[in-house]
């Protein structure tokens, strides 16, 4: 039997942890208590470069591929930050492959969980104990750079104060800024760049790309300093990017998915109640946020939605595969293997899956219910090739929260897109879900996926065989198709 990804779970309430913590018994709650901050000075003294890598080459650990080179380690921003990260290089022609960025959610949990869990060169075992190489690795025509960040997730470590998606943004360029000078990677500043995210990505994908154009940009005008970077494509699975138009999503698809309710029709009202309640209902919260509401308007919408519609209508199902019960260990969680390999890698902290100190700081701010709509039309209409997919099994960001925010974007593409009726998505003659395509933006919707697609399987599919799929179409710079 296919089992659940987790996405999101939470470290504090949760036995399994996972992509959005929960607080006070809320997935993706804002907790009670103000966020503990964790400076510089009360971790143990380590040895940082500032404005230099740190690095590791070729470890041995996940990527066994003869002659494929990779390298790990960190970028340290200064003296007392410092950002963790790990490097494949392509498969093949590594020197002309483009980059491609992998970020995963949270906020606040680390990018090892899409390397290990979802699209790296080798994925998790069962047993949570080792690794088994992986087909259909993302690095088999990319350079792909799994990134732990902001300073405080996964392996990275330092000063942790980073609180908005924008913050997050600032020290991601200059984290490339760092990697791309480092002579073992210089030369990849020429090649395409791409960004690849889920979950709270949603945020992240467009902020970041955004901001990369902007500064390239104040680049060009002279205005800033820095490595032009070669922006070119965008991909977000089953993200989190304008709660208004997404949060109805957690009602429709509660009482209809393609597989089975999840509540009665009592809860769903309650939710309905909430959502729609004028001046205090979720609706009214989240339209206060984004009418230059403050961090606590918006962070009061965050603890209210979340608590009234997100977290109670999943019922007692998974929220990030809902053909199975709630805190299904499938993927197979991938602490102890990190810890493992944490000396051999680079590692200077003990990992851990998600940063509650991170979650707090971006629940503190409200940064969850700001939309990032903006930035994700205007990344479409620069020309950045864009594709938005999910995972028809995922509660946590449903694909019915996913397809209103993509019917609700106001880009060159958006009219044509909206009028097209979906195209089966097939993979080798197999039908793994359905698709659109106009211009260089598209979507697809992938069947039988939860919340980390790349980690399930469909039919008589390998396990990560459709997400290869579109994102190698994707990263060729093509529309999507079937095959």
């Amino acid at each position: 039997m296919l089992l659940p990804a987790l996405g999101l779970l939470s470290v504090v309430s949760f036995a399994l942890a996972g992509q959005i913590p929960s607080r006070d018994g809320v997935i993706g709650g804002v907790s009670k208590s103000p966020p503990v901050q964790v400076e510089a000075e009360q971790l143990q003294p380590l040895a940082t470069t500032p404005g230099a890598l740190r690095v590791v080459e070729n470890s041995g650990v996940c990527e066994t591929t003869p002659g494929v080179f990779q390298a790990s380690g960190y970028g340290d921003l200064t003296a007392s930050e410092s950002i963790f990260f790990w490097y494949f290089a392509a498969r093949n022609n590594p020197a002309t492959a483009p980059l491609s960025l992998w970020f995963n959610g949270g906020p606040g949990s680390s990018s090892m969980i899409g390397l290990l869990q979802e699209l790296g060169p080798c994925r998790i075992t069962n047993d949570s104990k080792s690794v088994t190489l992986n087909p259909f690795s993302w690095n088999t025509n990319a350079n792909v750079l799994f990134i732990d960040q902001p300073v405080g997730v996964g392996f990275s470590h330092g000063t942790t104060s980073v609180g908005t998606s924008q913050a997050a943004a600032a020290d991601v360029w200059t984290f490339l800024q760092i990697f791309l000078k480092d002579s073992r990677f210089s030369n990849l500043a020429a090649n395409d760049l791409a960004i690849w995210t889920e979950s709270y990505g949603g945020h992240y994908g467009p902020t970041f790309a955004a901001y990369f154009l902007s500064q390239n940009a104040a680049i060009t005008a002279g205005t800033v300093s820095g490595i032009h970077l070669n922006l070119k494509t965008l991909g977000i699975g089953d993200g989190l990017t304008d709660p208004i138009s997404q949060y109805p999503g957690y009602i429709t698809y509660a009482g209809s998915n393609p597989y089975h309710p999840l509540v009665s029709s009592s809860v769903i009202a309650r939710a309905n109640t909430s959502w729609n309640t004028p001046t205090t209902g979720c609706k009214a919260r989240i339209t206060a946020c984004n009418n230059g509401g403050s961090n606590s308007v918006c962070s009061a919408a965050q603890s209210f939605c979340n608590d009234n519609i997100l977290s109670p209508l999943v019922g007692s199902f998974d929220v990030y595969y809902v053909l199975s019960p709630s805190d299904d260990p499938y993927p197979p969680d991938i602490t102890s293997f990190l810890a493992s390999v944490r000396t051999k890698v680079g590692g200077e902290v003990t990992w851990q899956e998600s940063s509650n100190q991170v979650f707090d700081n971006f629940a503190a701010t409200g940064d969850w219910m700001r939309t990032s709509l903006p930035d994700l039309e205007t990344v479409i209409n620069s020309g950045v090739r864009v594709t938005i997919y999910d995972g028809d099994a995922d509660y946590i960001l449903n694909f019915d929260g996913v397809e209103a925010m993509i019917a609700s974007l106001n880009t060159k593409f958006s009219a044509q897109f909206n009028q097209q009726a979906f195209a089966p998505f097939k993979v080798n003659g197999l039908l793994a879900g359905q698709f659109k395509n106009s211009g260089t933006f598209s979507y697809v919707r992938i069947y039988g996926a939860g919340h980390e697609v790349p980690a399930y399987k469909n039919g008589t599919l390998a396990v990560g065989q459709a997400a290869f799929q579109f994102f190698t179409q994707t990263m060729a710079g093509q529309p999507l198709s079937s095959t």
